[in-house]
């Protein structure tokens, strides 16, 4: 099988972010059995090595450079809303958009060079053409919906422009119906991340019965077991670790609420807490976080895994964005317990009567102090929880169990 794939985001090394890990660990498993043609975009840091290394996953790689950038400031802003409301494209999207990729993607395309083309985020929606759907299989991989993820910061107080979000919201609902009604086939990774399409593809929210639907499936993302190997002994100590794109703005609210709201409580009971913020491109005011007591903010780093073992308790304190969360996975595959929120959580059975418990659930400030104590004085349950975590990694969540479902979804 011929597989077009199309990612405006460099996928390697795969451990710049959520998108590349899940981009590449999936080309990695159906370059495999299939041949995979990777179109992908050259960021200002990518290097000629990096490009070379990534070259030997695939049968043919086309890398295209980074598009020039848009106008900032007021008049850039104005600029950039016109054009989504004449449009119905976000300006993220076009911002990403490389023509000479679009002609590429088209020539294949019309000259039967693929079988089936597959979007690795929605973003990269923009290069399918509606056409497409009537001769050969399109797929996009959203990960999570635009339009929910706006809804939900808006609905939680957690959106920092929402009068910007609040104009923004239809027209992410138009615009995220419009794309999907251009494939086959759309992947989510969680259940939710479906629900909130299903009732965006909606009749009654849709306005329009000729409106194609596509069928939703859900699959979830893996962990290299390799990269994140089982730690070998408990640190103990009241270490903390949040690891993620800290560029990211739902990792930036997590390392801020973690930071400023529940670290300080923590030291007020274990004076010598500590927290590390372990992350590529830390922004400004995440770097300002290492000013305070007893946190260290290092930045992007080889091996997170090396990271984890050297922590007591993994914090994933997400309050925004849908999908299920890598870092939550890899601190599980790791063997450090987890304290997470619902969004941290999500899309993993981790708590409830019918299975082990494999994290503990927070979402207030005070939760959060009373589950990481509970980890910190009880070496059993860290014990517990750690074996626990691993196996569900193990059983369920390996990128070959994950690769295996996205290839039998092209497949099909």
């Amino acid at each position: 099988m011929k597989i077009l794939m199309l990612s405006s985001t460099f996928p390697y090394p795969p451990s710049r972010g959520g998108t590349q890990v899940r981009t590449f660990n999936l080309l990695k498993y159906l370059s495999r059995r299939h041949n995979v043609i990777l179109g992908t975009v050259r960021s200002p840091d990518v290097t000629d090595a990096q490009i070379d290394a990534l070259q030997q996953h695939v049968a043919k790689l086309a890398v295209f450079e980074t598009p020039i950038a848009v106008s900032t400031g007021i008049g850039g802003k104005f600029h950039r809303f016109s054009q989504f409301l004449l449009s119905g494209t976000p300006p993220n999207v076009l911002s990403s958009y490389s023509i000479a990729m679009q002609n590429w993607a088209d020539e294949l395309v019309a000259s039967g060079q693929c079988d089936a083309v597959t979007c690795e985020h929605s973003v990269n929606e923009i290069y399918v053409r509606p056409e497409w759907r009537q001769k050969l299989l399109t797929v996009a991989n959203i990960h999570s919906s635009v339009w929910g993820t706006c809804r939900e910061m808006l609905a939680t107080g957690t959106s920092q422009k929402p009068l910007r979000d609040r104009l923004n919201l239809p027209l992410l609902a138009r615009y995220e119906t419009r794309y999907c009604s251009k494939f086959s086939r759309i992947v989510a990774t969680t259940s939710t991340d479906k629900q909130q399409l299903l009732e965006l593809l909606s009749p009654q929210r849709r306005g329009r019965e000729d409106l194609f639907v596509p069928t939703i499936d859900v699959i979830p993302n893996g962990v290299d077991l390799v990269e994140f190997p089982y730690r070998s002994i408990d640190p103990g100590g009241h270490t903390l670790i949040f690891a993620g794109a800290m560029n990211n703005l739902p990792n930036i609210d997590a390392a801020q609420f973690l930071s400023l709201q529940i670290l300080p409580l923590l030291q007020q009971r274990y004076p010598d807490s500590t927290l590390t913020l372990v992350g590529t491109s830390p922004v400004p005011s995440v770097l300002a976080l290492g000013k305070l007591p007893g946190i260290q903010v290092v930045g992007r780093v080889q091996r997170v895994a090396e990271y984890l073992h050297q922590a007591a308790v993994c914090v994933v304190p997400m309050r925004i964005g849908f999908g299920i969360k890598n870092k939550t996975l890899e601190a599980m595959a790791a063997g450090t317990p987890v304290v997470a929120s619902d969004r941290g959580l999500e899309g993993l059975a981790v708590d409830g009567d019918s299975q082990p418990t494999r994290a503990l659930r927070a979402n207030k400030v005070q939760e959060y102090v009373e589950a990481i104590s509970s980890l910190f004085e009880n070496q059993q349950l860290r014990q517990e929880l750690s074996l626990s975590a691993r196996s569900l990694v193990e059983t369920e969540y390996t990128w070959d169990i994950i690769g295996r479902q996205y290839d039998r979804l092209l497949q099909f």
